[in-house]
């Protein structure tokens, strides 16, 4: 099953999903899925998520129905407003060790129960855990509270006939930057048994890019952990390998939060955003990758290239049956010299890409 994630589009309360984020996922479905069911990969804020009453979350189903959509997953990572300003390390609070958190993803449950189709898994995406890699012995505990809170509601749902598994996703300068992370928190929490089977991955490839992952690798830790890969979120990373500063320069802003890696003949160094890496002095020579979700379909030009082949690798060895979503929220903040058209038409273009790999 192929989607694409609707953070894309601007729209942080439940009136501006569907007045603005809705008439374009039906524009993408016209293209791509005009005579099929179309997936719909919902985010909604908290928000939004809270103004959809049971009464508006019902005609929302029949709106679904009416244009031969239907949604099996929701994006539950960003809380607050994803786009305009600076964002930064916003994306990431309030985190799980709040109970605002909590609230939020109970909304989320609460409103893909009433949406998810019968005979499907549904699946909510979450950050992971929280911004930064230091947490005390007290935030953990916490932690591991909220997620039970959480993980008792999804039990709920699955008896009732509505399977909804919790997808953390790991991302670089987070809690959990990797699958190993995954593996060895899910362990640290010492769940009970049966609400451990509802908490997966969401397995985004530019953020395992970044990091150099390595795809069978890390499939094989979590299929031996007994972790499932809920989704993939198919991204594509900046790559740069000459003319650092002139390329990168391409790629830094002020809104999102671009970690970098460099990887030379001395080592790997980490950076928190593209403006350090770039401040730093004398700047490091190697391997530059960013975390700036491009274009599926940019092969990148003389001064840039990009990690899709990455993708290629991550399709290779991927679970069967996990759903794939194509995530590229960056569009409209991307250098005008690099946008190609409108979103909906970047959109469309990368459903084409994905059809043309598989």
């Amino acid at each position: 099953m192929l989607t694409y994630c609707t953070n894309i589009h601007p729209g942080h309360s439940w009136d501006e999903v569907l007045t603005g984020v809705w008439p374009r996922v039906l524009q993408v479905k016209r293209v791509v899925a005009p005579d099929a069911a179309f997936p719909v990969g919902l985010r909604l804020s908290a928000l939004a998520a809270g103004q959809a009453t049971p009464a508006a979350a019902l005609r929302f189903v029949d709106c679904c129905a009416d244009n031969g959509c239907f949604i099996p997953t929701l994006n539950g990572f960003p809380y607050g407003p994803f786009h305009g300003g600076s964002i930064k390390e916003r994306a990431y609070l309030p985190d799980w060790r709040s109970l605002e958190r909590v609230r939020y993803t109970l909304d989320l449950i609460r409103l893909l129960r009433l949406w998810l189709p019968p005979s499907l898994t549904g699946s909510i995406s979450t950050l992971p855990i929280a911004c930064g890699r230091h947490i005390s012995r007290a935030d953990l505990a916490a932690v591991r509270r909220n997620l039970i809170t959480v993980l008792r509601a999804l039990e709920l749902s699955a008896s009732a006939g509505k399977p909804i598994l919790l997808a953390l996703e790991p991302e670089p300068g987070c809690l959990l930057e990797t699958t190993r992370d995954v593996v060895w928190f899910v362990e640290a929490m010492a769940l009970p048994r049966d609400l451990r089977r509802l908490i997966g991955v969401c397995f985004d490839c530019c953020h395992a890019a970044v990091l150099h992952e390595e795809p069978r690798t890390a499939f094989a830790l979590l299929a031996e952990a007994g972790i499932p890969v809920v989704k993939i979120h198919l991204s594509s990373a900046v790559r740069i390998t000459a003319n650092h500063r002139q390329a990168a320069a391409l790629f830094r802003d002020d809104c999102y939060r671009h970690q970098t890696t460099v990887r030379s003949y001395t080592g790997t160094v980490h950076f928190t955003d593209l403006a350090d890496a770039l401040d730093d002095t004398p700047l490091l020579p190697g391997e530059w990758r960013i975390h700036y979700h491009l274009p599926l379909y940019d092969d990148g030009n003389a001064l840039y290239g990009t990690t899709n082949a990455f993708i290629n690798e991550v399709l290779a060895w991927a679970p069967s049956q996990t759903l794939l979503e194509i995530e590229t929220y960056s569009y409209e903040n991307m250098p005008p010299e690099l946008r190609r058209g409108s979103v909906v038409d970047s959109i469309c273009r990368e459903f084409a890409w994905v059809g043309g790999i598989r």
